[in-house]
């Protein structure tokens, strides 16, 4: 190993674990990993993609100069995917003559493309696939071709064993507040008056809808039926440049394939039978602002196609009509199913996913941020309140929630999300009385499930072996948090777990330690 010049490798080699022993944050330390192997190596664009949890996609990245980018990798395709599922190496000679390499972050020059090689090494932590690790490289550097590329190859596997651990921590905390460093407590600004959200998941997503907003480029919003994917794309167009242009929206799964391409692109008189007039399509009514395809996963293959040329072109050509016109329409869109698995299935155009998924945005489910609940339930009676107050000025304040009712809202798993609980306040609204909502006021089946959250976990009947873990684990962390008064570092010591572990299951129980923590006395 390392024959050609061991001196080098070395001297990264010891840099790193420098690096690995100093008490900073993860993303510094493995950006300034990064940075060793460029000016130690002599290596380009060295660079870590992380698998994301939430969408299973690689789509997390590091790399110097660029410390956070959106673009995804779908696992298993190109070259970056297939050494994430295979969990082998990949050398590329030179990027132009291979067939899978795609440039699809960086954009290299055709000469760059023509003279440089590019490792890719997978970071492996137990046995399982994280991410991967890749730089490029001159192709022919010190003399050494091929035989240069595969020492570096062998250097950078082992780099990969040693970070493994730390990229395992930062895919655990890479859906929290922690992944942007020195981030406030608070919404980023410009956002919060349309999405209503103090939860970390939630807070890291309205940081990412505030990175897009002023772009033109494609965002596809995912997540679960109800958890506000649409509103999601509004508060992006109203905090955008196009703010002041139409915002329309499409629902691809609530037309036919053969009504769906009229409604886009929109048709001329006597294209078809009763086409009696001109009608403006989607596009054509969103030029200059913003088209939001919402249920984008259910469009057919036939469907996809076209909206595939409209995007790549950027000019439609409507029903009737033997004139192409140009729009200028900046594209949102959104679906709750997995476009990924889609494309392996070949029921989704992997063309148009890469053209759509340019920049995502996860939407957490209602279960994940419980600690929103409150927050979204105000938001609801006071919205209830200026709709079917009684008082002519709207003076009156809306109805309180009692402490039972919001031990209940916590308590239940919301499968309908942020709709689903908009729907339980409005009902609660209407039949609340004396200005107090109780939990005879909402629905039975909430009411129901809050009883058996308070039966022991190990007598709760018809729970499956998972279910009955998953309440115990819980109750043991709820009880040990009131123990120790919110403090996650004693509760950890006492269930002899590590903090990070704690931590990871208190977000996957929606547990603030907050809330447990009792209000010093002065006496």
């Amino acid at each position: 190993m390392f024959a050609s010049s061991a001196a080098p490798f070395l001297d990264a080699l010891r840099d790193i674990t420098g690096c690995l022993a100093e008490r900073v944050s993860l993303r510094t330390t493995l950006t300034e990993i990064l940075k060793t192997l460029e000016k130690s190596l002599g290596l380009l664009r060295a660079h870590i993609v992380i698998q994301d949890p939430e969408s299973r996609n690689l789509r997390l990245s590091l790399c110097c100069g660029q410390p956070y980018s959106h673009v995804a990798y779908l696992p298993g395709r190109g070259v970056t995917g297939q050494v994430f599922s295979q969990k082998q190496s990949i050398i590329v000679p030179i990027m132009k003559e291979h067939p899978y390499f795609r440039n699809r972050l960086f954009s290299r020059t055709e000469e760059e493309l023509a003279s440089l090689g590019f490792v890719c090494v997978p970071v492996l932590a137990g046995g399982k696939a994280l991410g991967v690790l890749s730089a490029d490289a001159p192709a022919g550097c010190d003399g050494g071709g091929r035989a240069r590329l595969e020492e570096l190859r062998e250097f950078l596997e082992s780099v990969a064993l040693l970070i493994g651990s730390h990229v395992a921590w930062l895919q655990e905390e890479m859906d929290s507040a922690s992944w942007e460093d020195g981030e406030p407590e608070g919404l980023p600004s410009g956002l919060d008056g349309f999405v209503v959200g103090q939860a970390p998941v939630m807070r890291a997503a309205l940081r990412q809808a505030l990175q897009a907003a002023p772009s033109r480029a494609t965002v596809l919003v995912l997540g679960e039926s109800g958890s506000g994917k649409e509103l999601m794309a509004k508060a992006i167009h109203k905090t955008s440049p196009r703010r002041a242009r139409p915002f329309v929206t499409l629902n691809c799964a609530a037309l036919p394939t053969e009504l769906l391409e009229g409604e886009l692109f929109g048709w001329r008189k006597g294209a078809f039978t009763n086409a009696l007039r001109d009608h403006r399509g989607m596009f054509e009514q969103a030029d200059g602002g913003t088209l939001f395809l919402d249920e984008i996963g259910d469009l057919s293959l036939t469907a996809q196609a076209k909206l595939l040329r409209a995007i790549q072109d950027r000019r439609i050509q409507s029903l009737g009509s033997e004139r192409a016109v140009p729009v200028d329409a900046r594209l949102i869109c959104a679906t709750n199913r997995p476009l990924e698995k889609l494309v392996q299935d070949g029921l989704f155009r992997e063309d148009l996913y890469y053209r759509i998924n340019v920049f995502p945005i996860s939407m957490p489910p209602l279960r994940r941020r419980k600690e929103d609940i409150p927050l979204l339930a105000g938001y609801f009676l006071r919205r209830f309140q200026s709709e079917y107050g009684n008082s002519p000025g709207g003076s009156e304040p809306p109805p309180l929630l009692s402490e039972p009712v919001l031990e209940t809202l916590q308590a239940w798993p919301w499968p309908g999300n942020v709709r689903e609980l908009q729907n339980v306040m409005e009902r609660a609204f209407l039949l609340c009385e004396g200005g107090i909502i109780r939990t005879r006021d909402l629905p039975a089946n909430i009411r129901s499930a809050a009883r058996q959250e308070d039966e022991s976990p190990e007598t709760a009947p018809g729970n499956s072996l998972i279910e009955s873990v998953n309440r115990l684990e819980e109750h043991l962390i709820d009880s040990t948090l009131k123990e120790t008064r919110g403090n996650i570092h004693e509760a950890a010591r006492k269930l002899r777990v590590t903090y990070r572990m704690l931590y990871y299951k208190m977000k996957k129980y929606g547990m603030d330690y907050r809330r447990y923590a009792e209000p010093e006395t002065v006496e």
